[in-house]
């Protein structure tokens, strides 16, 4: 599946200026076209990965299109009801059943009367019973286009549709579970009371807040691209009443890349949109490496069959492993 097909490029039906909906899909190519069209249309992005929608920045710049961008997750927040003409989604950027919920309600609650929703996606991405899902929404759901295994599906927004308040929980859309990667990695980490720690990738903030409790005279840094998960790990961190912690939202190591640490961790994911890929790790790889004093510590937990030791050999002297199971390994790299 690639991740540059456009279903949407010759499905969705737009019309004048209009107000379209980005819900949480900004890395679709559709939204690339339009944010480059010029033809005036307002794009609301409701974006949780704050790379996709720098991308659609940059590509909106210098155009007529008009760019208003918040996070997924408290979309809400950020919109009057019956506003927007057209609501699109990509199920293959959604990463679990609450966030495709949440999309379709959002599109529910922010449609015009005549507005329409279109959805694309794979059967195994759960397009079947997301139509299910809008037909009881929106009480309508008509198929546009069935090719290689995609569908685009659509809804329009009738009278008499109840109005529908989106989720506004974040916990929902951040594993409040300790996964047993972190949990091998957690088991073998060396913190030192003094260490500068960066946590890359952080999610819930699970690795952040156990350095951070060890970590007495020094402090955490923890980031992550995901708002969503951003948000979740500062309440995480606020809940533990720790005060040597800080979240900040970040693709991979940008935001903190004129600082220096003593201690990195990561437990990388290995999905961009659906699709494996070894280019997040390389990034934080990378990223560590430039972060880390001389004699830093860098600790990766991957599954076992991912190849992560030729890109530590090339930005480290010295990697080992260091714990781990059938399943998972935790690899420890240094700066010499």
């Amino acid at each position: 599946m690639s991740l540059q097909s456009c279903l949407l490029c010759n499905t969705v039906q737009i019309t004048g200026h209009n107000t379209v909906l980005i819900l949480n899909s900004a890395s679709d190519p559709f939204v690339q076209q339009i944010a480059q069209s010029g033809t005036g249309q307002k794009l609301l992005l409701a974006e949780d990965n704050i790379a996709a929608a720098k991308a659609v920045e940059v590509a909106s710049h210098g155009k007529k299109t008009v760019l208003q961008r918040f996070a997924f997750h408290d979309s809400i927040l950020h919109h009057q009801p019956g506003t927007a003409d057209i609501a699109v989604m990509n199920l293959l950027y959604q990463a679990g059943t609450a966030w495709i919920v949440h999309g379709l309600q959002l599109a529910a609650y922010a449609l015009k009367l005549g507005g329409r929703l279109y959805v694309t996606g794979a059967k195994e991405r759960g397009i079947l019973s997301t139509t299910k899902r809008m037909q009881t929404i929106f009480g309508n759901v008509e198929t546009l286009l069935i090719t290689k295994g995609q569908r685009v599906v659509c809804s329009q927004k009738l009278p008499d549709q109840p109005l529908v308040e989106p989720i506004q929980d974040v916990t929902v859309f951040a594993s409040s579970k300790l996964d047993d990667g972190t949990r091998h990695l957690l088991s073998v980490v060396e913190v030192h009371a003094t260490d500068e720690a960066l946590d890359i990738g952080c999610g819930a903030g699970f690795l952040g807040l156990h350095i951070a409790r060890l970590a007495t005279q020094g402090y955490v840094t923890m980031v992550d691209v995901s708002l969503a998960a951003v948000a979740v790990a500062q309440q995480a961190a606020k809940q533990s009443g720790l005060t040597n912690i800080r979240v900040l939202a970040s693709n991979g190591g940008e935001a903190i890349s004129n600082q220096r640490f003593d201690l990195v961790v990561t437990n990388p994911p290995f999905h961009l949109g659906g699709i494996q890929t070894l280019e997040i790790a390389e990034r934080f790889i990378r990223d560590a490496a430039q972060v880390l004093r001389p004699q830093g510590r860098f600790y990766l937990v991957a599954n076992r069959f991912l190849k992560y030791e030729p890109m530590l050999h090339a930005h480290f002297q010295h990697v080992e492993e260091v714990g781990g199971d059938t399943r998972f390994k935790v690899l420890r790299a240094q700066l010499i």
